[in-house]
Formats: structure tokens, C-alpha cells, sequence
């Protein structure tokens, strides 16, 4: 057996504890001194269905389903307020690192199949749904938030309620770019590419190209 072979060997059986509550992290640290960092370690999500969950990840969530095969890099915190609702990731996602997921107030989280979202990322599921389809792209730095503070006059803006257009929705094969923030009420189409630094305050049209602050179509990938 080639060195390689018997590395291969050694880190699926380290991985297929991974999950485990006493030993899982403990086998989850071994195995990652054969391995590289950041990106890297996505080899070692593939080798079990389990998937790898890094050891500084922080899973504090009574209602999260991951599906196989799964990455959920350094740092990332998935969250559940009060009420929050359910988060589901579905298979072989990649949140990448330093990525921040919370459902409060009935809000929930669903991320569809082969999705990758990149470090820095924030997700602020509160009062409605966000909803990210299978294949969609996600740059680092990007911003979903579905509802609104309060801002009437007299009050001080951290009392006042929560408002919400509605859901968020990314349909399959989206691309989002560095920097985007899409805010409540939004439909992104399938197929559609917002450009870095976009604020997306109404719906994308599938197959769209749509940049700026507001975000508006320039122009239409399709011929």
C-alpha cells in the first residue's frame, strides 16, 4: 500500500467519528494534521456522508438538519434565537468560514444542494424565510437580512419592532459577488449574477445581470 493509500485509509476512519459527541472533534483534530488548510479540508468532507464540521464551528441550534457531506469550515456560528426556526443545509454545501447563520422571531433557513457560500458571510433570518436554491454561488462579505428595524419618530430605533417585506429567495444557479446585501422581500431568479457591492432591494429576473445600489438589470445573459 502506497503512502498515499494508507493516508487516504487512516483519515476515512478518522472521519467516520467525526460527528460523534465524545470523540468526534478529537478525531476531527487528528485528521486535520494531514491535511491543508482553509480550503483544503473540503477532500475531507467527502470521505464520510457525515461530512466535516471544523472544531471552532459553533453548532447552538435545537433545530439543524445537515445533510451528507457537508463542510462547515472554521469559525462558523449557526444560531437559534428566541423562536428562531429551523435551519437546513442540504447536501455537500460548503460554508466556507466565519460565516454566520441565526433564525429568530419564525424565521428559518433553507440552503439547496452543491451551494457554496464564502467566508464573512451573514444570514439574519428573522420573522421569514431565506431561502437559497442548489448550485448557487455566494462571494465572501455578502448580507441577507428579511425584515427591517422600526424608524418612527419619538422611539428609539432598537425598541421598536421588526417589519418584513417577505421571504428572501435565491433560485438555483445564482451568483452573488463580493459584497451583496439583499434585504427583505426579494426574489433572485435562477440563473441571475448580482455584481459586487449591489444592494438588492426588488426582485432579479432569472438569467439577469443586475448591479448597483439600488440593483438594476443592465443587461440579459440570454441572447
Amino acid at each position: 500500500m502506497t503512502v498515499d493509500k494508507l493516508k487516504n485509509v487512516c483519515l476515512s476512519f478518522l472521519m467516520r467519528y467525526s460527528r460523534l459527541k465524545y470523540i468526534g472533534r478529537g478525531a476531527t483534530r487528528v485528521a486535520l494534521w494531514f491535511t491543508p488548510p482553509f480550503k483544503g479540508r473540503y477532500y475531507l468532507a467527502q470521505l464520510n456522508r457525515r461530512g466535516y464540521i471544523s472544531p471552532s464551528a459553533t453548532l447552538h441550534h435545537s433545530d439543524l438538519r445537515i445533510g451528507e457531506n457537508v463542510f462547515i469550515g472554521d469559525n462558523v456560528t449557526i444560531y437559534q434565537s428566541l423562536k428562531g426556526g429551523s435551519v437546513e443545509i442540504g447536501d455537500r454545501v460548503h460554508l466556507v468560514g466565519d460565516i454566520t447563520i441565526e433564525t429568530g422571531q419564525g424565521g428559518s433557513l433553507k440552503i439547496g444542494n452543491d451551494t457554496s457560500i464564502q467566508p464573512r458571510c451573514q444570514f439574519s433570518a428573522y420573522l421569514e424565510e431565506i431561502k437559497i436554491g442548489c448550485r448557487v454561488q455566494i462571494a465572501p462579505n455578502c448580507g441577507f437580512y428579511p425584515y427591517d428595524h422600526g424608524c418612527e419618530s419619538g422611539k428609539p430605533v432598537r425598541e421598536q419592532p421588526l417589519q418584513s417585506k417577505g421571504s428572501i429567495i435565491i433560485e438555483n444557479d445564482a451568483l452573488l459577488s463580493y459584497g451583496v446585501i439583499v434585504l427583505s422581500g426579494v426574489r433572485i431568479g435562477k440563473g441571475a449574477v448580482i455584481g459586487a457591492g449591489s444592494v438588492v432591494t426588488k426582485p432579479i429576473p432569472g438569467e439577469a445581470i443586475a448591479a448597483g445600489v439600488p440593483a438594476r438589470v443592465i443587461k440579459m445573459r440570454s441572447k
